[in-house]
């Protein structure tokens, strides 16, 4: 009887048991149901808040837009905008005066882009032009008016007078003028240049098609030499020793002829003149010196001390002219002078004054023309060894 019960009481608990369990099932999926049930409002909700904040953002940036210059500035126009459209009536009203928009600056004059010069053209010397001013106002190199000026000039800057009509070549290089019997080849080779560049030159009017030797080219054409070259013919100062001063018998009347001694040179140079303004022209390839500012009258001094190995006028455009050997392998030379107050063989001491600034020979104006020889470097330029 008792074993009975207490089988019963078993079975009872075990039924107890999986109720419990069933309950805890249904409970568990119960809540389950009912967190999605209470999550779906929020959901809509966001979902509904994202669509509404994306209509106002399509209504501040359209999809695409034109632009419209208005009174007041640049206004967006929008094809298919989302968003209230501008009406006449939301604008301003346009009043005389008033600056709207982008403006345009008025320009009076038409500005025409320079085009390059092809032909050779004149110029007349003035009082005061120099081959540098010239030369720099054509945008050329001082060479190139030496070049295509030698019948007038001679490859001298100094031969340069007013009233003179020079040619200004179109670019730098070299002119010449045609002669019977000449070949493209020939004139090509002497400038340093290819014939077909010469050819090439617009301004020059040839055939594509002339034959290099014999071109049918009439005597007397100016021809242009675009980056042509040349040497020049040197009327320039030779180095005179005192050992042999007669070398310079041929430069004019104020050559020496005897053989010379006396002082040596201190191994430095003092500037010559009492002005230090270069006037004119600097040391070149074709100017072996250095022009110095000065009025007519001024003195002169011995740079350095030495003998003095030519005294007085000079053929080649000098004028009155002293040259200075100075014992060491150095010459200096004084030209242009009004007065020379030394003579053939002197002693000259460094500071002494030789003679007074002036404008002989060829010179526009009064200076000194000052140069500087040496047998190791030849001319230099006196910039390198003395200053003011």
């Amino acid at each position: 009887m008792s074993r009975g019960l207490q089988i019963q009481d078993d079975e009872t608990d075990e039924n107890r048991k999986v109720s419990f369990r069933r309950l805890l099932s249904i409970n568990s999926v119960d809540r389950r149901y009912k967190i999605a049930i209470l999550g779906f409002p929020s959901g809509i909700i966001l979902l509904i808040l994202g669509i509404i904040l994306v209509a106002q953002w399509m209504e501040v940036i359209p999809a695409s837009a034109k632009t419209l210059e208005l009174q007041t500035g640049i206004v967006a126009i929008d094809e298919g905008r989302v968003g209230p459209e501008i009406e006449m009536a939301d604008l301003s009203p346009y009043s005389p005066g008033e600056t709207a928009g982008i403006t345009r600056k008025i320009e009076i004059h038409t500005a025409i882009p320079e085009r390059p010069r092809m032909q050779i053209s004149q110029y007349s010397v003035q009082q005061g032009d120099t081959i540098f001013g010239i030369a720099e106002e054509y945008g050329l190199q001082p060479e190139t008016i030496l070049w295509g000026n030698y019948s007038i000039l001679e490859d001298n800057p100094h031969s340069l007078r007013p009233g003179q009509d020079l040619n200004i070549l179109p670019v730098d290089g070299t002119y010449y003028e045609w002669f019977e019997g000449d070949s493209l080849t020939t004139v090509a080779s002497f400038f340093g240049v290819e014939p077909q560049e010469i050819i090439d030159w617009p301004g020059n009017n040839l055939s594509p098609s002339l034959d290099y030797a014999a071109p049918d080219i009439a005597e007397g054409t100016a021809i242009m030499i675009p980056g042509g070259a040349r040497e020049f013919v040197s009327w320039q100062a030779p180095r005179i020793t005192r050992g042999n001063p007669a070398v310079a018998s041929v430069s004019g009347p104020g050559a020496c002829g005897s053989i010379y001694d006396g002082p040596v040179g201190e191994g430095f140079f003092l500037w010559p003149t009492a002005a230090t303004d270069v006037s004119g022209y600097g040391y070149s390839s074709f100017h072996p010196g250095i022009d110095i500012a000065g009025s007519t009258g001024n003195a002169i001094f011995a740079s350095a001390s030495g003998v003095v190995v030519y005294a007085g006028w000079n053929n080649y455009g000098y004028g009155y002219m002293v040259v200075i050997d100075h014992g060491d392998g150095w010459q200096t030379l004084y030209a242009h002078m009004s007065k020379v107050n030394v003579g053939c063989g002197q002693a000259a001491f460094q500071g002494n004054v030789i003679g007074a600034v002036g404008s002989s020979g060829n010179s526009s104006g009064s200076h000194l023309h000052f140069e500087m020889q040496s047998d190791a470097y030849g001319k230099v330029n006196p910039y390198n060894f003395v200053s003011p």
